[in-house]
């Protein structure tokens, strides 16, 4: 094909998000099953779910088996959704993929077997799978998009799933309560393959369990039998802790990634990788220390340096449950200045409210997508709920790190995926 296979597939953005397995379908049928070609593990999760694909794909690979790994969004470049071996792919590799699958949709379009033009979403969760075969992927971990029973990555026959948590986001799409939004993530269990499920509210337990018993899949509830001992103070990164699960005493095992709750994303992966381990792939003791102790996840409490005296705390928090993650973290830490940006999806009172008491200042700005809220509306959330400390409205991010700064040397960034990608490129050197 002639057409820029990136700009072609950006292009695709305008046809939003769409549910249905019907063009995903049609497509990897058309591209001869590529899904078909590795083994998978499929994890869905209201949070927790990327850094627990993370923590399970370090795992497999540490045991020895070449790997792949689907997430999503990236942070600053394409190539990160797709990454073999713990590496992103290659930007000429990728386009490869793309063109592919370009040329097997404009073909399904021409002949009129799609339903509608296929999401931007779509066409990558086909490119991730033609990847993997072509990179001769053993094993895939693929985490969902949105939801689960019709997004994308759905039309996996995967070995195991997991379910990491159930909270509020995205409810103009799956529904406004706990228990629908857990049957649209439910809805990646299959009859008889077992799921992992992290700590959820009842009320979603109940709806997992039920979906699971239909389908005669086994549950295996992450953290019933486990204990974990804490052999290092605070949060930062390696935390050490004694690990044990029912089937296995792991010892002393470090996680790379800050957090408390890094501690029980550790505990659904390493169940998760038991589970697989039962499933015919064999997963060590050392393979899992190996993997927990190496794993790198960017964006997730992540701090980088700038100059001597500057440091910014970047979180991927983008709801409420997510910032209240963070507000533990800053217990510890002290307040900081923010700097926020949310899309006009998101609840950014629920952020904003969590986030109190924890930040000394807070810098409004707009990340460099389109669904990005305005500064202005946000500073009217943020007035209610914040209380008596200083506003900022900067219109770029990196206008917003610099005032932070003003206010004080260590600042937080918070509020989007997009905002963190944008300070990314701005902070670290291409």
């Amino acid at each position: 094909m002639t057409t820029d296979p990136f700009r072609y597939l950006f292009n695709l953005e305008q046809f939003g998000i769409k549910f249905g397995l019907d063009n995903i379908s049609a497509i990897v049928e058309a591209l001869h099953a590529p899904h078909h070609s590795f083994r998978a593990v499929h994890i869905a999760g209201t949070n927790g779910k990327g850094s627990v694909s993370a923590m399970t794909e370090s795992m497999l690979r540490a045991a020895g088996y070449r790997t792949g790994r689907f997430t999503s969004p990236h942070l600053v470049d394409l190539t990160e959704r797709f990454a073999v071996n713990g590496h992103a792919v290659t930007e000429t590799d990728l386009k490869i993929a793309v063109s592919e699958v370009i040329d097997v949709v404009e073909s399904l379009v021409q002949q009129g077997r799609l339903e509608a033009h296929p999401t931007f979403f779509e066409v990558t969760t086909a490119t991730a799978f033609v990847l993997f075969r072509r990179q001769h992927v053993e094993v895939a971990v693929c985490e969902v998009g949105l939801g689960g029973r019709l997004d994308s990555t759905n039309v996996l026959s995967p070995m195991a799933t997991a379910i990491t948590s159930i909270g509020f986001d995205h409810q103009q799409y799956l529904g406004s309560t706990l228990t629908a939004i857990a049957a649209e993530k439910a809805g990646i269990i299959k009859p008889g393959v077992p799921v992992v499920v992290g700590i959820v509210p009842p009320e979603a337990a109940a709806v997992i369990d039920r979906v699971a018993a239909e389908r005669g899949a086994p549950v295996v509830r992450a953290h019933d039998g486990v204990a974990v001992d804490a052999l290092s103070a605070g949060h930062r990164a390696p935390q050490r802790v004694r690990l044990r699960t029912p089937q296995a005493d792991y010892g002393a095992i470090d996680v790379a990634l800050s957090g408390q709750h890094q501690i029980s994303n550790a505990v659904v992966a390493t169940r998760l990788v038991e589970t697989v381990d039962h499933q015919g792939l064999t997963v060590d003791g050392h393979a899992v220390r190996q993997g927990l102790g190496s794993v790198s996840w960017p964006g997730r409490l992540q701090t980088i340096a700038v100059g001597r005296h500057r440091t910014a705390l970047l979180d991927a928090a983008h709801n409420p449950d997510g910032a209240r993650t963070l507000a533990d973290y800053l217990d510890d830490e002290g307040p900081r200045p923010l700097v926020f940006a949310a899309m006009k999806d998101k609840d950014a009172g629920g952020m904003l409210e969590a986030l109190a008491g924890h930040v000394s200042a807070v810098v409004l700005t707009r990340a460099s997508h389109p669904r990005s809220n305005e500064p202005a509306a946000l500073a009217e959330v943020a007035r209610l709920t914040l209380g008596d400390i200083p506003i900022v409205i900067e219109q770029e991010p990196a206008a917003a790190l610099d005032a932070a700064w003003r206010f004080g040397p260590d600042i937080v960034v918070a509020g989007s995926i997009f905002l963190l990608g944008d300070v990314m490129k701005a902070l670290v050197p291409s």
